[in-house]
């Protein structure tokens, strides 16, 4: 079993009008990683269902050639759009040699006040997979809906939240792309984002 305690590897992703927080759990090794920033992994959809959602184009940020995502496209399309992107780990041990969450233990979680505190205009949180709501739950004491859902209430903090709990973008989770990018898509129009 790894007892090492990995740091999360980025800083969150804050655009100046963050209107969304989006959060997963924690990034795989490295050695997984086609870009240095959030969902690295080439075979996690995250960035396939944006593409879907915003532009009707699965591959809108694919970097077939380089066998990567475009990073710039990726950044530039945050700003515009206002989301903000964090993992709920921030320090963690995996419990195998893996990714899963399921075998992944927080050892300390994100400041998600002080990175709310960041973000005056931000009132919404999506959790990409189960460990990350529940993560979610326990810093915000909001208990999670179902997958595809939402909760309103006033965190431990008093700030008040929309939390929405997203389906996992990992191809492990059993739901196609498309129905994945179905689900995101009806999160963003009601929060207005498309």
């Amino acid at each position: 079993m790894n007892q090492e305690i990995e740091t999360h590897p980025f800083d969150p992703f804050i655009p100046q009008h963050a209107n969304i927080l989006i959060m997963g759990t924690f990034p795989p090794k490295s050695g997984r990683w086609s870009m240095d920033f959030y969902y690295p992994n080439r075979i996690n959809d995250f960035w396939r269902v944006m593409g879907c959602v915003f532009y009707d184009n699965k591959d809108r940020f694919v970097d077939e050639a380089a066998k990567s995502f475009r990073l710039n496209d990726i950044k530039d399309f945050l700003e515009e759009r206002g989301i903000a992107m964090s993992d709920t780990g921030y320090r963690v041990r995996r419990l195998r040699d893996n990714a899963s969450d399921k075998y992944l233990e927080i050892v300390e979680p994100v400041d998600l006040e002080g990175l709310l505190s960041l973000m005056p205009g931000c009132n919404v949180i999506a959790t990409t997979g189960e460990k990350a709501a529940k993560e979610v739950e326990k810093l915000t004491g909001l208990t999670m809906p179902k997958v595809g859902e939402c909760v309103e209430g006033i965190s431990t903090s008093g700030r008040k939240l929309t939390v929405f709990r997203m389906p996992s973008t990992s191809r492990a989770y059993p739901l196609p792309l498309e129905k994945k990018a179905e689900i995101y898509g009806l999160m963003f129009k009601q929060i207005g984002l498309l």
